[in-house]
């Protein structure tokens, strides 16, 4: 991590002034599977710790693997506040794993673009659900999520740049570690706001 953090803040003093404030970022870990990705699904649009509560609840009701989602009636995931939209997209993913169209253990082996190809396949799993996955899961050094609303509005607030095509280029310079530098802006964005988030 250091290597990382010395190559960012060299790049760009905006790194230095927020590790001076808030000091050094968490480095996001959730396991590979299943579970993780039906987390990320629930994560969309929604607050992280709304989603984990839905989470709690479905691993507090029932197992939390492809079997039991796949049959889980509708109603019941209405129950524990899955909307229709999402229950959709995990029985998607369940029974592409159940049918074997999605080995999710051998996405640790694959490449991120081979990981994007094989998740993007899957209607309710975009970018954002993938930069997430192959960040937190897979430890993927090099990604900026710029489906992600937290950093897309710090860039804009530190860096002054407002265009996503502008941000992508920019954020070039970043590279192999852009991930380091989505963590430290999702670090700023927290702290700025008080708010603490257990990835």
């Amino acid at each position: 991590m250091k290597e990382a953090i010395d190559f960012l803040i060299n790049k760009n003093p905006v790194f230095r002034e927020i590790i001076e404030k808030y000091g050094l970022p968490p480095i996001p870990k959730r396991p590979q599977g299943f579970e993780t990705l039906v987390l990320l699904i629930l994560e969309q649009q929604v607050s992280i710790d709304s989603a984990k509560a839905t989470f709690l609840k479905i691993k507090a009701y029932t197992t939390c693997n492809p079997e039991s989602m796949a049959i889980l009636p509708d109603e019941e995931y209405r129950s524990l506040g899955v909307s229709r939209q999402k229950t959709k997209y995990i029985k998607i993913l369940a029974e592409a794993i159940l049918n074997k169209e999605l080995d999710v253990e051998s996405l640790a082996s694959k490449s991120a673009k081979q990981v994007r190809e094989e998740l993007i396949k899957l209607k309710g799993i975009g970018n954002w659900t993938i930069d997430i996955y192959l960040m937190f899961c897979l430890q993927e050094p090099d990604l900026i999520p710029l489906g992600d609303i937290a950093v897309v509005n710090t860039i804009k607030e530190l860096l002054d740049i407002h265009d996503k095509q502008e941000m992508e280029i920019h954020a070039e310079q970043w590279s192999p570690y852009r991930s380091y530098a989505a963590y430290l802006l999702w670090h700023y964005y927290l702290n700025k706001r008080n708010r603490k988030i257990t990835y």
